[in-house]
């Protein structure tokens, strides 16, 4: 099992953290690239679309397991 660990980043203008386990981080790095943005970029839209009550965190979590639920669906319809 991978260990939480704490990563900064800058989005809009200041730094922030957030801690993951390292499967988490490849799948959204994997993500930003497939979408040919930045690796901040991605952090920053993640952030901008959770509710002020969740953490970073765990946005990113469910993110990265909504994206796998959707290319889940979609190989399956194929």
């Amino acid at each position: 099992m991978s260990q939480v660990r704490k990563h900064s980043v800058a989005i809009r203008g200041h730094r922030t953290s957030f801690s993951l386990e390292q499967p988490f981080l490849d799948d959204l790095r994997a993500i930003a690239a497939a979408r040919r943005i930045t690796f901040a970029a991605l952090i920053a839209e993640v952030d901008a679309a959770r509710p002020r009550e969740a953490n970073l965190s765990s946005a990113l979590r469910i993110f990265v397991l909504a994206q796998a639920k959707l290319a889940s669906a979609v190989t399956a319809n194929a």
